[in-house]
């Protein structure tokens, strides 16, 4: 079959987007690697959309959760991922999770059935040299892909062992006990008024107690396929940087020299440093806390931190091999990349992390195109929505030079600082659904 854009990769980016596309009547060649003799470590069928690490598409809870609210934005898109998760659901309170097999199979049946799409078992090794193309190959990209992506990127490579650093929501730091202030008060031309950094001060005895939970707390294993990737740069875990001596951390992320603080007038024994980690202010970043302690571990320990005893965090640390992109700095605010603008990514090779995030992505990649072939002027949804606040954190919101996978999260919306804290949650997705209805209303008919 004649194609009109290609998909390279048949997960759940993928597969969305090829629905998408199909839908409004454009022909798609769906490639995908498995089913051809070629597998990855991770995957255990050639199914499309194979649900490889959990069964959970985490909360439907779309008046109180911002995945929730993911999933409300798309139903209304008509998913090819929320209906099969419908077909293949199982009980899980107000979660919603699937039978694996169910949902690979149901989607792999609407996208071999449909008179529009092609699905062609085949590994390519080379981003294509025209025509439109969306690259969702995810995490686990085959090795000759990757390379042509580094290459066409000019980027030195893109699977690393990736250390994810806690990110806390803003107004969950007591700032009665942290404050703001750069090392030595350097600032720069966009720094804060008070400083780029939010600090919080430990004494001796808080710091040998914590560098010791650092050493005794749970720790991921590595999976055996992950055992020869590297460490991606100046990410070492700070659990790695502690076992090498009592003080090392104190010389490293955890230096208090020229920060004073404003309770006592002296350094602080040891401090942890939060850094912006999106434009609207809403999330900070724990400086040089990348880590491979479990979750559980992770809350109970950073919240003994002086000043984060009731930190909420909107991502918490994490360690395994990914392949993603920089995509602040390499694609547009349409998913294309830089200097290629036949080429778009979906999925969690853009940033994004998790199921329903990747499919989102997904779906918006397919509109777009869609939008680009049909000759309409194409529109984001607004950032007050799910689907706007991840895509505009994605492709140039975030810091280029900290960007690191992240999950759909109050934190990415526009702030109601008016708004008292217990009713907060309801009131983004309340906003959320009205701007995204009158969103809804204007696609697929703004003429270019």
């Amino acid at each position: 079959m004649q194609h009109d854009v290609h998909i390279i990769g048949g997960g759940l980016a993928g597969s969305e987007a090829a629905w998408q596309l199909a839908q409004r009547g454009l022909r798609v060649r769906l490639s995908e690697m498995r089913g051809s003799g070629e597998t990855t470590p991770a995957h255990q069928t050639d199914g499309l959309a194979e649900l490889v690490c959990s069964n959970s598409f985490r909360s439907d809870d779309d008046t109180h959760n911002a995945v929730g609210l993911l999933h409300h934005e798309m139903r209304r898109l008509d998913s090819l991922v929320m209906h099969a998760g419908e077909v293949a659901r199982v009980p899980a309170g107000s979660a919603m999770a699937v039978d694996r097999d169910a949902f690979s199979a149901e989607v792999q049946r609407a996208l071999t059935e449909h008179p529009n799409i092609a699905v062609v078992r085949e590994r390519v090794d080379a981003l294509p040299s025209s025509g439109a193309t969306i690259v969702s190959t995810g995490p686990l990209t085959a090795s000759a892909l990757a390379e042509s992506i580094v290459q066409a990127t000019g980027q030195d490579h893109l699977a690393f062992f990736d250390a994810i650093a806690p990110i806390v929501h803003r107004d969950s730091i007591d700032m009665d006990t942290c404050w703001f202030q750069s090392r030595w008060d350097k600032q720069s031309d966009v720094s804060n008024e008070d400083g780029d950094y939010i600090n919080c001060p430990m004494d001796k005895e808080q710091y040998l107690t914590f560098h010791q939970g650092l050493l005794d707390g749970e720790k991921i294993a590595f999976k055996e396929w992950e055992a020869d990737t590297p460490y991606f740069e100046g990410c070492m875990p700070i659990e790695v940087m502690a076992s090498r001596g009592v003080d090392t951390l104190r010389y490293g992320p955890m230096k208090p020299v020229g920060l004073d603080d404003p309770r006592t007038g002296r350094w602080p024994y040891a401090v942890v440093q939060l850094r912006q980690d999106n434009k609207l202010g809403t999330l900070w970043n724990m400086v040089g806390f990348q880590t491979k302690l479990k979750h559980g571990a992770q809350v109970e320990l950073f919240r003994t931190i002086p000043g984060l005893e009731s930190a909420e965090f909107a991502r918490l640390g994490g360690m395994h091999r990914n392949t993603f992109l920089n995509s602040p700095l390499l694609l547009d605010r349409q998913l294309r990349l830089k200097g290629g603008e036949h080429i778009r990514f979906a999925g969690q090779i853009t940033g994004c992390e998790g199921y329903v995030e990747s499919s989102a992505v997904g779906i918006m990649a397919g509109l777009m195109t869609a939008a680009e072939l049909a000759g309409h002027a194409w529109s984001a949804p607004p950032r007050s929505t799910a689907m706007g606040a991840l895509l505009a954190h994605i492709t140039g919101d975030a810091e280029a030079d900290t960007f690191q996978p992240m999950n759909v999260n109050f934190g990415l919306f526009p702030p109601l600082h008016d708004v008292k804290k217990k009713q907060r949650k309801e009131a983004y997705t309340s906003r959320a659904k009205v701007d995204f209805g009158e969103w809804l209303a204007r696609l697929d008919t703004v003429p270019a």
